[in-house]
C-alpha cells in the first residue's frame, strides 16, 4: 500500500508538471486522459504499438527515395538517412549529428522509427507534424543547408522523379509534396512485435525473469510517470532535472535551453519532449546532448535527476534488461538493401 501511494504521488506531480509544459495549457485536453483513477490504471497507458495506418504505397515509395537522396543537401553530401540510420535504431550513433561541410549540429539526433506517434517533433517540440519537421533539416545551415527552391530545381531535372510525383500527387512536384512524401515514408517505420509488446498482449514468456523484474522497477520507481503510452514517452514535455540540477556544473548551450528556445517562457527552460523508449537499446548515446554513452549510465542519471534516487547496480541491470525488450522489428521499408 505504501508503494501504491508513493507511486501515485510521483505520477500526479509529474503529470501536473507535464500539463504546465504543454503549449496550450488546456487541461480539458490533457488531465482527464492521462491522470488515472488509481496507480494500477496508469499501467494500462503502456500499450503495444498499433498496426500500420493505411498509407498510399506510391507516396511511401517516393518518400523512401527522397529519404536517401543527397540532392536535398546543398553539397550533395547529406541525406535524411545520414542522421537516421536503420542499423542504429533510426539514429546515427553520434553525440551530435554531422551535416554539410562536416558541420556539427548542436543536439543528438532522435530516432526516426515510430516518430509518427510523437505528439510533437524535435526535442523542443517546435514542429507539430512530420511534414513540418521534414522542412527543418533541409533549411538548417548545419544540416543540409539548402532550400525548397534548390531542391525542387534539382529534382525537377530528373524525369523519373517528376513522373513519380505526378503518379503520387495531382499537383506533382512541390515543396509540400516533398515533405508529405517523406512523412508518408516515416509513418511506415513502426517497429512492431517487440518482446514487450508480445508480453502486453499476454505472452508471459516474452520477457525473461530479469526483464520482468526491470519492468516492475520501472513502474515502482515512477519511470512510467513520464515514459508512458505506446512509445513509453513522446507524449508530453518535462524538465530535465525535476529532482536535481542536471545543468548546475556546466555552461548551458543553446540546445540545453530546450523548449525555452521556442516559447521564451522561463518555465520552459531545460524542458524537453520526453523521448520515447522504443528501440532505446540501439540508439546510444543518450539525452539531447548525447552525454551518456551507455544505457546503464543513462538509467542511473535518470534515477538521480528525475527520480531523486541513486539506483543500485542490480536495479539498473534489471531496468536495462527491460529496456532491451522494447526493441522491435525493423520494418520492411526501413531495411538496408
Amino acid at each position: 500500500m505504501k508503494r501504491f501511494f508513493l507511486g501515485l504521488a510521483v505520477l500526479s506531480g509529474v503529470v501536473l508538471a507535464a500539463w504546465l509544459f504543454r503549449p496550450d495549457h488546456d487541461d480539458s485536453l490533457f488531465l482527464p486522459s492521462v491522470l488515472p483513477g488509481s496507480f494500477d490504471d496508469a499501467m494500462q497507458a503502456l500499450r503495444p504499438l498499433p498496426e500500420l495506418p493505411p498509407l498510399r504505397p506510391e507516396r511511401v515509395a517516393l518518400g523512401a527515395r527522397l529519404f536517401a537522396d543527397t540532392r536535398l543537401s546543398a553539397d550533395y553530401s547529406v541525406a535524411c538517412i545520414s542522421c537516421h540510420r536503420f542499423d542504429l535504431g533510426g539514429a546515427d550513433g553520434l553525440p551530435v549529428s554531422v551535416g554539410i561541410l562536416g558541420r556539427e549540429g548542436g543536439i543528438n539526433a532522435p530516432s526516426v522509427f515510430n516518430s509518427s506517434l510523437n505528439f510533437v517533433q524535435f526535442w523542443d517540440g517546435r514542429a507539430l507534424t512530420l511534414q513540418e519537421q521534414a522542412a527543418g533539416p533541409i533549411h538548417n545551415p548545419l544540416e543540409m543547408g539548402g532550400s525548397w527552391s534548390l531542391v525542387i530545381e534539382r529534382l525537377g531535372a530528373d524525369e523519373t522523379m517528376r513522373e513519380a510525383f505526378r503518379l503520387a500527387y495531382p499537383d506533382g512536384l512541390t515543396a509540400a509534396n516533398i515533405a508529405d512524401a517523406i512523412a508518408s515514408f516515416e509513418q511506415s517505420l513502426l517497429t512492431l512485435d517487440s518482446p514487450f509488446d508480445r508480453y502486453l498482449r499476454g505472452d508471459e514468456e516474452a520477457l525473461d525473469e530479469l526483464a520482468r523484474a526491470g519492468y516492475q522497477r520501472f513502474r515502482d520507481f515512477g519511470c512510467v510517470s513520464c515514459h508512458q503510452g505506446v512509445l513509453l514517452g513522446g507524449n508530453m514535455f518535462q524538465k530535465f532535472g525535476v529532482l536535481g540540477d542536471y545543468f548546475a556544473d556546466r555552461t548551458p548551450t543553446e540546445a540545453d535551453l530546450g523548449r525555452y528556445n521556442v516559447t521564451g517562457r522561463e518555465e520552459d527552460r531545460h524542458v524537453f519532449k520526453v523521448p520515447g523508449l522504443r528501440n532505446v537499446a540501439l540508439t546510444a548515446p543518450y539525452f539531447h546532448d548525447g552525454s551518456a554513452p551507455t544505457l546503464e549510465m543513462a538509467v542511473a542519471i535518470m534515477g538521480r535527476y528525475q527520480l531523486g534516487r541513486d539506483l543500485a547496480a542490480e536495479d539498473v541491470k534489471a531496468i536495462v534488461a527491460f529496456l532491451n525488450s522494447l526493441t522491435g522489428r525493423i520494418p520492411a521499408t526501413g531495411r538496408d538493401e
